[in-house]
């Protein structure tokens, strides 16, 4: 490791990003030193500003992963270099505003059936039941688990927030069935280490597991991690919990984040239906002898 690599991070450690956001930041400031065939503290602010044409014009890249590379560079050079650049104030990419993939409560059985390895289909139950992101999920400890409340304690969440969510009778049974047959003895600390013992699995084992389970069963949308939160949020709604409480569970600092899953759910699609359907019944039927232009 550079001793600028290290001081960086050293930076990212100090403002308290979590290690995922670390890897990133550190990631596109390595990507920009490779395209520019530089050290990053020998760029100036003409190279960022062709290194980020080359990123939309060349590579293609969602607004989503810009602004990733933004936060990381800009990181770098205005926290570690202290250069206060003029050209970060270029860099704005509008996220794009897509439709979460959600499925079936079926499907999300069928998918959580065909993972394999005990440690990454319990993690997956865990995203769905208790609706947690990758990262909080992967964090949980042993001391997480409250059996006598019933109660999951989430750490540390986004936006540094911790926050409680209700745990299943079958799935506390399963976690206790998981720890006792599977769980490495010499990894206490954590509930999925890796094979090595050293660290909690990678989001991305995870995030690889969900995606071969889901061509297994032949589900063509594209399924990630975050699928089963926008699954668990969407049926909780069609199972008539209010949205406030929903709120609370998914650690939303915002109503406005939870809201969106209220077209999601099946009543108000099939509610959506009815008035289209009413709509379409007072037109008027096409005539037989009506020919195509």
């Amino acid at each position: 490791m550079t001793p600028l690599r290290h001081r960086m991070i050293q930076d990212m450690r100090l403002a308290g990003l979590s290690q995922g956001t670390q890897r990133l930041y550190a990631l596109a400031v390595e990507r920009l030193a490779k395209h520019c065939n530089r050290s990053p503290d020998q760029l100036h602010q003409e190279d960022i500003r062709q290194f980020f044409l080359h990123l939309r014009q060349d590579c293609h890249l969602a607004p989503s992963t810009l602004r990733l590379y933004t936060y990381g560079i800009k990181f770098f050079f205005t926290r570690t270099l202290r250069r206060h650049w003029a050209v970060f104030d270029l860099l704005h990419f509008r996220p794009d505003r897509k439709l979460p993939v959600v499925l079936s409560r079926t499907q999300v059985g069928q998918l959580l059936g065909a993972i394999v390895r005990p440690d990454l289909r319990q993690v997956a139950v865990l995203l769905y039941t208790c609706g947690l992101r990758v990262a909080e999920a992967l964090r949980l400890g042993p001391a997480d688990i409250d059996g006598q409340r019933m109660l999951l304690a989430v750490r540390g969440g986004k936006g540094r927030k911790d926050r409680y969510v209700p745990l299943a009778e079958p799935i506390l049974q399963g976690l206790r069935q998981y720890w006792r047959l599977h769980h490495p003895p010499s990894c206490p600390q954590w509930l999925f280490p890796n094979r090595a013992g050293t660290a909690p699995l990678r989001d991305e084992t995870v995030r690889a597991a969900i995606q071969k389970a889901a061509v297994a069963c032949a589900i063509r949308q594209k399924v990630g991690c975050h699928t089963l939160r926008h699954c668990y949020a969407t049926h909780l709604l069609e199972g008539g919990l209010d949205l406030r409480s929903i709120q609370a569970l998914l650690g939303h600092s915002s109503i406005r984040s939870t809201v969106g899953y209220l077209h999601l759910t099946a009543p108000t699609v099939h509610r959506v239906r009815q008035s289209v359907d009413a709509l379409a019944a007072d037109l008027p039927a096409p005539s037989a002898h009506a020919r195509p232009r």
